[in-house]
C-alpha cells in the first residue's frame, strides 16, 4: 500500500464501517475526488485513480478527540501543533479539539488567532481551539465568549480549572446558548481536592498518598445537569470517572437534559492499582479509580449514557514527571494508544462490537458539537482511517511521535492498531 497525492482515490476490500450511515460491509468500496467523499468515479476517472488495496484492514471515518493538549502557544518543550497532530494521526484522529489553558490562555481573539496561524504552518490534522469560559480560566468574569466564537471557537472550557461558582456558571451557559457553543466541563470541587494525589480508598490509604474522593466529581456533575435543565444550554461534561457520575448522566438524559459526556481510554483499561509502585505517569485528573467505577464507565459507553471516548492527551517533559509522587503533574500523553487502549478495554474483552466503539469515536464526538466530520457520507471532506483488527504490537518508546513520553502503556501489547490515516484524502501517517 503506498498512497499517493492523487485528488481521485479508490480503496477496495476493506470492511468498511461508518455508524453515521449504518454502513458496515464486508467488503466495500470508497471513492475519493479532490478532497472528498464521491459515490461514485466515472470510467474514465476509475482509469486516472490511485487503488488501494486494503484487503484485511478496516475503513473507518477519521476520529474526533473532543479533549487534547497540544502545548502551543507556551509549552512547546512539551508537544507542539506539528508533533502534536503527527500523534494524533497516529492514533487514527483526522480532527481534534485543542484545550485553551495554553500560555498565554486562549480567551482572547489574538491568542485564537495565533493557534490557527500555527496549525495552518505545522498541524497535519484538524485542530479546533476551544477558547476559556472565563477570563485567565480563573472562573471570576466571563471572557469575551461573543468575540472568541468569531474567532474560530468551537466550545468554551475552563478545562482542569473548572467554575466553581455556580452563578458563573449559570450566566456562562446563557450567553453560550446566544452564540450556539457549547461548554465544556471539567467537573471537580476544589475545595475537596485540595492536595489530593489519587483516588480516595484501599489504595491512596496504603501508599500513604492524600486522596481524591468521587464527590469531589459528582458534585459538579450533579450542578452541571441542573443548570443545562434550567438554561436548556448544551453542556458537555469532560473526562468521567466515577459510577455516581454515570448514574447522575444517564438520570439526567432520561429526563432530556441537553447533556453529553466522554470518557478517556485510559479510564476504560486501568484502575487505581496502576498506581501501587508510584508510577507518575499513571497520575491523572481525573484520577484513575476503582474495578467498580471502571465497569460503570464502560457499561455507560456501551448503552450509550457517555457519547465519546477522548484521549485526554496531557504531554508534560520527563524531567516534570521524573520526580516525587506529590510533586509530579497530572495527565498522560495517549493521542497514539488511546484507539487500541478502548479496543482491548471493549472490543477484546467482549463488551461491545468494533463498530459501536468507532460510533464513539466519531459519530458520538461529532454530534456533541454539531461537527460535520467523522463520516464517510457523500460530499464531506474524505477524513479517514484504516485499521487493523489482528495486529499484535507493543507500544515503544522510541516509535512515539509525541515530544513527550509520558504514556503509562510504554511496553503493554494490543491487538489492534492503526495503519493509516488520511485528511482530505491525503495520507498523513502510514504505520512504519
Amino acid at each position: 500500500m503506498n498512497p499517493n497525492d492523487s485528488s481521485l482515490l479508490v480503496i477496495r476490500g476493506a470492511r468498511v464501517i461508518d455508524p453515521s450511515l449504518q454502513r458496515d460491509e464486508a467488503k466495500g468500496e470508497v471513492f475519493i475526488k479532490e478532497g472528498v467523499f464521491v459515490e461514485r468515479l466515472t470510467p474514465t476517472e476509475l482509469t486516472q485513480a490511485k487503488v488501494i488495496d486494503a484487503s484485511g484492514l478496516v475503513l473507518a471515518p477519521g476520529f474526533i478527540d473532543l479533549n487534547c493538549r497540544l502545548g502551543e502557544p507556551g509549552h512547546s518543550a512539551r508537544e507542539t501543533f506539528r508533533t502534536g497532530t503527527q500523534a494524533a494521526a497516529a492514533g487514527g484522529f483526522t480532527t481534534v479539539v485543542t484545550m485553551p489553558n495554553s500560555t498565554p490562555p486562549a480567551d482572547n481573539v489574538g491568542t485564537i488567532q495565533l493557534i490557527h496561524e500555527l496549525c495552518k504552518r505545522d498541524a497535519v490534522v484538524r485542530v479546533l481551539p476551544a477558547g476559556t469560559l472565563t477570563k485567565l480560566h480563573e472562573g471570576k468574569a466571563l471572557a469575551p465568549i461573543g468575540s472568541l466564537k468569531k474567532a474560530g471557537v468551537v466550545a468554551v472550557t475552563d478545562t482542569t480549572s473548572g467554575v466553581q461558582n455556580n452563578e458563573i456558571m449559570r450566566r456562562a451557559l446563557e450567553y453560550a446558548i446566544m452564540f450556539n457553543l457549547v461548554v465544556l466541563d471539567h467537573c471537580q470541587d476544589s475545595s475537596m481536592t485540595e492536595g489530593a494525589q489519587m483516588h480516595e480508598g484501599a489504595v491512596s490509604l496504603r501508599l500513604g498518598l492524600r486522596g481524591w474522593p468521587r464527590a469531589a466529581e459528582e458534585v459538579v456533575v450533579s450542578s452541571d445537569c441542573i443548570l443545562a435543565a434550567l438554561t436548556k444550554a448544551r453542556m458537555h461534561l469532560q473526562h468521567l470517572s466515577s459510577r455516581g457520575s454515570v448514574e447522575i448522566v444517564r438520570k439526567a438524559k432520561a429526563e432530556k437534559s441537553p447533556v453529553t459526556a466522554e470518557v478517556s481510554a485510559l479510564h476504560l483499561w486501568l484502575t487505581d492499582a496502576a498506581l501501587e509502585n508510584y508510577d507518575t505517569h499513571c497520575k491523572l485528573n481525573p484520577p484513575l479509580r476503582e474495578e467498580s467505577d471502571r465497569m460503570a464507565l464502560i457499561q455507560g459507553v456501551v448503552d450509550g449514557t457517555i457519547d465519546a471516548i477522548c484521549s485526554d492527551h496531557s504531554p508534560y517533559t520527563a524531567t516534570e514527571k521524573d520526580c516525587e509522587f506529590d510533586c509530579a503533574p497530572f495527565g498522560a500523553a495517549t493521542l497514539e494508544s488511546t484507539f487500541a487502549t478502548a479496543y482491548e478495554a471493549l472490543v477484546a474483552a467482549g463488551h461491545m462490537d468494533l463498530p459501536r466503539l468507532i460510533a464513539r469515536l466519531t459519530q458520538g464526538p461529532a454530534q456533541v458539537l454539531g461537527l460535520e466530520a467523522g463520516t464517510l457520507g457523500k460530499g464531506k471532506p474524505a477524513d479517514f482511517v484504516l485499521i487493523d483488527p489482528r495486529a499484535q504490537w507493543t507500544l515503544k518508546a522510541e516509535d512515539l511521535l509525541s515530544k513527550s513520553g509520558n504514556n503509562p502503556l510504554i511496553g503493554k501489547t494490543f491487538s489492534s492498531r492503526i495503519e493509516a490515516t488520511f485528511v482530505g484524502g491525503k495520507p498523513v501517517y502510514q504505520k512504519r
